[in-house]
């Protein structure tokens, strides 16, 4: 008797319209993996690194919802928090807290999504 074939399933998160929130999903599942690793003496920085990037699809995603200034306002707080996300990243990269290129990949990534941000608010500069 044949077994069925197994297949692997696809772990992959299923795409958003948005390409900036795609690079930022990816980004912050990066940076979270490395925040959960961060020695105890570190763990604020970790914190706030958790916070702010998990902020950065969440906001742009609901900005997508939006319409008009309600949406420019939560893609600001995005490019704000991706920001943010970046430095506490550098932080611990610095600091020896992080895997350098695992923190180096994150990096590219909130770069790329703010950059995809900051034209979504400044369609006139494309």
């Amino acid at each position: 008797m044949n077994d069925p074939e197994v297949t692997m399933p696809d772990t992959r998160q299923p795409s958003h319209p948005l390409h900036a929130v795609n690079l930022a999903m990816e980004a912050a599942s990066i940076a979270l993996a490395l925040a959960r690793r961060v020695p105890a003496p570190l763990r604020p920085v970790a914190d706030q690194l958790i916070r702010s990037v998990s902020s950065v699809p969440a906001n742009l995603a609901e900005g997508h919802g939006r319409t008009g200034r309600d949406r420019l306002h939560h893609w600001r707080i995005a490019y704000g928090s991706a920001k943010e996300a970046d430095i506490h990243l550098r932080l611990l990269l610095g600091a020896g807290a992080v895997d350098p290129e695992r923190a180096k990949t994150a990096l590219t990534l909130l770069d790329r999504s703010r950059a995809t941000t900051w034209r979504l608010l400044h369609p006139s500069t494309r």
